[in-house]
């Protein structure tokens, strides 16, 4: 058999033109093989989404080989945009960029901006590709593609969690790119990008959430202000840079004074507000390398960088003023008052927690000397010292009983009879010796043991009352309530039970409180007050003339006595303003229907003069010493006040 000539390949057999075919397929699934494994590389270097985008548009061109690449992201405008978000161009390309980019609109609608290999692969979720586009120009894309010089085109959509996000788009120059291999190819390198994007917003979700916690950790809820843990470590930070360049740093402790007493008359909603309005202001009147910061209900601290103690002292005047100015709230026009306490690096301490300590005792001592503002100083950490053990103590003798109650008697004056007397508290502390209220009622009110303070002397006074009528001692026992005892919302409540738990009779048991106290907060004043005269007791305004009452509230009081302060007293027999302001309280008592009662009296004639001004109860050490309460019984039955009958010791 005769062969015909050929021209044929003796190892495959194949063609001229075949060869060539698979050559320019071999070619072509190369250059997509290299692009991606190119992309591979690159979604292991990119650190950010807009890296990953515009590094695998750059790879596909310079490393793979083809005329250009986009990315688009869908949006969700009214024309349904696929929007340019990275790009790369084959070099030479003599093109308008910026004109390329927005030349054409690129849609994912089914509309005529939609039909393009873009918008198709995106609504169909499948890679399209689109040949031979140098063939007469059917589309405004087309034109483009004419004008840039590439042939064919193949878009490949990018799906994450089942979403199609955007798509991937490639172009050739040659007019029959892009086969079932090459597309094959294409498609793992578009579905390895939308992992990539993916992953890096997962890892962005991950770094927002964890700047959140971070930031949640450091930062105070109600007023967006750094909290404790920021505190800290800014301090922290403040305090190792003033040790390199050798400066000073001052620290001030703010504590807002009437925040309690605003909390517990209008309700927390108020006092937040108030806490926000301050944390504005601070934020707002200092500079900005300082840090404010909010570390506990109604405290904020100031870091001061550089700051020395003149400068510290003036910031705090400053900010006093600026607190003290009022702003309404809940229909109310409220202040912001604060105490202010100042430590100072590294004068007062070399740690963030001395100087924050430090910083907390000043402020304490500012708030009980009654000034906007101090500076530590190791006599008062001493005297701070010493009021906490003592606070400490004061809790373990309310715990366990180890206070006493004494009495201090009243009487009549036109009858020289006993009519009563007031309920004292004492402490024999262990070291101390024997404290009267006076030298601890205050550390109680501003330690938060007032109310078990309170509980304890209302317990032991029904106590003692009962007592006394099983002795046959029927004369009344006054109790003092505080200003935190009148917004007490338990306080009526805790009384009916200790009168149901006795037997008491409404007359057994009556109140003193102070004009101070009534005067905090009149309008919750009157409604307590109310209460407690429904339960049939009487009441007494106690100091009265040392505070500032309003005339118009104290006609509104349901209140049966007035008691003259000790104060104006004991001068009453050579001081004439002093008889002149007892005349006139005493005047004022009896036409609001009131009795008067007189403190503090110590002799003979304090009580003569007392009875011409027409005060009707005398109180003090000539009726008779404070004694205790289990004592009184026998006194009584022994007293020369006994009987209507007896004479006056004199």
């Amino acid at each position: 058999m005769t062969a015909h000539h050929t021209d044929v390949d003796s190892t495959s057999g194949s063609t001229p033109a075949l060869t060539k075919r698979w050559g320019r397929e071999l070619k072509r699934l190369t250059r997509a093989l290299r692009t991606l494994s190119a992309g591979n590389r690159t979604l292991l270097r990119a650190s950010s989404e807009q890296e990953l985008l515009q590094a695998m548009c750059d790879v596909i061109v310079g490393e793979g080989g083809y005329h250009g690449a986009t990315v688009r992201y869908a949006r969700e405008d009214a024309q349904k945009t696929l929007a340019l978000e990275a790009y790369a161009l084959a070099p030479g390309i003599n093109a308008d960029t910026d004109g390329w980019t927005h030349a054409v609109t690129f849609s994912w609608d089914d509309t005529e901006f939609g039909h393009n290999p873009a918008g198709i692969a995106f609504r169909t979720r499948r890679p399209y590709v689109c040949q031979n586009l140098l063939e007469p120009p059917v589309s405004p894309w087309q034109t483009e593609a004419v004008r840039l010089g590439y042939a064919s085109s193949s878009a490949f959509p990018l799906v994450i969690d089942g979403e199609a996000i955007g798509t991937l788009g490639l172009c050739a120059a040659e007019p029959d790119a892009f086969d079932e291999d090459e597309v094959g190819l294409l498609s793992e390198l578009a579905e390895d990008l939308a992992y990539g994007i993916a992953n890096l917003r997962t890892r962005l979700k991950h770094r927002e959430a964890e700047a959140t916690i971070q930031r949640m950790a450091c930062s105070d809820a109600l007023t967006g202000l750094a909290n404790r843990s920021g505190l800290r470590e800014r301090l922290q930070f403040e305090i190792e840079k003033a040790r390199e360049w050798n400066e000073p740093v001052a620290l001030l402790f703010l504590d807002m004074i009437r925040l309690q007493d605003i909390n517990d008359s209008l309700g927390y909603p108020s006092g937040d507000l108030l806490q926000q309005e301050v944390a504005r202001r601070l934020a707002e009147g200092l500079t900005r390398d300082t840090l404010v910061a909010r570390i506990g209900d109604g405290e904020f601290a100031i870091i001061l960088p550089r700051s020395d103690a003149e400068h510290a002292m003036h910031m705090a005047q400053r900010l006093s003023s600026l607190l003290n100015e009022p702003t309404e709230i809940g229909g109310m026009r409220l202040d912001g008052r604060a105490a202010i306490g100042v430590a100072l690096f590294p004068g007062h301490g070399t740690e963030p927690d001395a100087l924050l300590r430090r910083a907390r005792v000043a402020m304490a001592e500012a708030k009980r000397s009654g000034r906007s503002h101090a500076v530590y100083t190791v006599k008062i950490d001493q005297t701070y010292a010493s009021r906490l053990a003592l606070m400490g103590d004061l809790r373990q003798a309310i715990e366990k009983n180890e206070l006493s109650l004494y009495c201090q008697p009243k009487v009549h004056v036109e009858s020289s009879r006993l009519c009563g007397a007031e309920a004292l508290v004492r402490w024999p502390h262990p070291e101390r010796g024997i404290l009267s209220t006076g030298q601890f009622i205050e550390l109680a009110e501003h330690s938060g043991l007032i109310t078990p303070l309170t509980h304890w002397v209302l317990e032991s006074a029904f106590r003692h009352r009962y007592a006394w009528q099983a002795k046959g001692v029927t004369q009344p026992l006054s109790v003092n309530l505080s200003a935190h005892d009148l917004r007490d919302p338990a306080l009526v409540g805790w009384i009916e039970g200790l009168m149901s738990t006795w037997g008491a009779e409404p007359d057994w048991i009556e109140f003193e409180l102070t004009e101070s106290a009534l005067m905090q907060d009149p309008v919750r004043a009157v409604s307590t007050l109310g209460r407690l005269k429904q339960l049939g007791s009487r009441l007494f305004v106690d100091d009265f003339g040392i505070g500032h009452s309003s005339l118009s509230y104290l006609q509104k009081l349901p209140v049966d006595a007035l008691k003259i302060d000790q104060s104006f007293v004991a001068p009453i027999t050579e001081d004439r303003s002093s008889a002149a302001i007892v005349r006139l309280a005493v005047g004022l008592g009896h036409d609001l229907g009131l009795e008067v009662v007189a403190e503090g009296v110590e002799n003979r004639a304090q009580w003569d003069r007392l009875a011409e001004l027409g005060c009707d109860v005398i109180q003090g050490y000539y009726v008779g010493n404070p004694m205790p309460a289990d004592q009184y019984g026998c006194w009584q039955q022994s007293s020369p006040w006994r009987e209507p009958s007896v004479r006056t010791p004199g």
